[in-house]
């Protein structure tokens, strides 16, 4: 098992390693290396107020689709995600493991298995989370066909693929940018890996 101590080095590690395309995501990468290096929050979620989680875009192989899940307790379509757990090797591996077992797609193909973030975003909760005050997500991306039918989990109402030009109305009020920060850094990465 994957201790603490190693998942925040893991963790810090991957999000030192992201050079972002977007200035607002550079300036926030350097606020997530203090908040881990200064230990402020947990990696592993043991019930603090704040904490990293991760998440992951599941997208169409062609950038045109993305995953979404009707959240139970925040009751807006988001990227599926959540807390890192004992026995997750990496942020990344927790981002996946929550992929999967949020969409009910098992062939899910991370981009880079444990590679660097696509996203990062610090949000304030609400009292429906419990004790849960300010998530610290870091997201990844991982790819599925279109065909791969998702699964509804105990976290969502509802799992459903969108056009990413065609969101549904009930997403918090930065998701469509966030999303299209996230499509230009996979053409970005895509381009450079050719």
């Amino acid at each position: 098992m994957t201790s603490a101590e190693d998942l925040a080095a893991t963790a810090l590690d991957s999000i030192r390693s992201w050079g972002p395309l977007s200035p607002a995501q550079s300036a926030l990468r350097e606020e997530y290396v203090a908040f881990v290096e200064e230990g402020r929050g947990d990696v592993i979620f043991r019930g603090g107020a704040e904490h990293l989680t991760g998440s992951c875009f599941v997208l169409t192989p062609d950038l045109l689709h993305v995953l979404l899940c009707f959240h139970r307790k925040g009751q807006f379509w988001v990227q599926v995600g959540g807390h890192v757990e004992p026995g997750d090797e990496s942020l990344a591996a927790a981002a996946f493991r929550e992929a999967r077992e949020e969409s009910g797609i098992v062939g899910l193909e991370p981009f880079e298995p444990g590679g660097a973030p696509v996203d990062l975003h610090r949000h304030a909760l609400s009292s429906r989370f419990g004790t849960c005050l300010v998530h610290w997500d870091v997201g990844y991306v991982a790819f599925a066909d279109l065909e791969a039918l998702p699964v509804v989990s105990d976290e969502s109402e509802a799992v459903a693929w969108f056009r990413v030009d065609r969101l549904p109305p009930d997403t918090p009020e930065d998701f469509p940018v966030r999303l299209r920060t996230v499509l230009e850094e996979m053409t970005h990465r895509r381009r450079a890996s050719d």
